[in-house]
């Protein structure tokens, strides 16, 4: 499979990439396509959105990084 290709490269020299860091790797990059699945929802006259609690990129996001999931639906629809 092409992951398998993937994770036995990043284990060649020069890369060298330790095991534990290629998972903390795929890890991080998976809650980035989390990320960019979210459904977020724009409100009023677009100068609010919202992001469903039962969305499950979101879940998976929080889950996969270990934030807090109010914390990550407030943050991704406040500035402040």
């Amino acid at each position: 499979s092409l992951f398998s290709v993937v994770k036995n490269q990043l284990s060649i020299v020069p890369l060298g990439v330790k095991e534990s860091h290629q998972m903390t790797i795929f890890r991080i990059i998976a809650a980035i396509l989390h990320l960019g699945n979210l459904e977020i929802q724009g409100e009023r006259d677009g100068d609010a959105c919202s992001v469903s609690s039962e969305d499950e990129h979101l879940n998976n996001f929080c889950g996969l990084l270990g934030v807090e999931h109010s914390q990550m639906q407030h943050w991704l629809c406040h500035r402040k």
